[in-house]
């Protein structure tokens, strides 16, 4: 399972599978190999979902911004 946190206070947001975080990280730019975080923003989640993200994906996107307009998000593979 992967991790997900939110960047600014450290606090765990949910959790995705491989399958779920292989999308992701397709679909993310990462600026070195070591890059674990990403940018997130509505405009973001709804490219991801139209672009065929897992809705259990989307849903812990969505938690994830919990009403916020963007954050940075980092992954911890567990």
């Amino acid at each position: 399972m992967i991790k997900i946190y939110d960047l600014s206070n450290n606090t765990l947001v949910g959790e995705i599978s491989e399958e779920q975080f292989q999308f992701l990280h397709e679909h993310f730019e990462e600026e070195s190999l070591d890059d674990r975080d990403y940018y997130l923003n509505q405009v973001t989640v709804d490219a991801l979902a139209e672009a065929g993200a897992d809705p259990g994906l989307i849903a812990v996107l969505s938690q994830a911004l919990g009403g916020r307009e963007e954050m940075d998000i980092r992954w911890t593979r567990e």
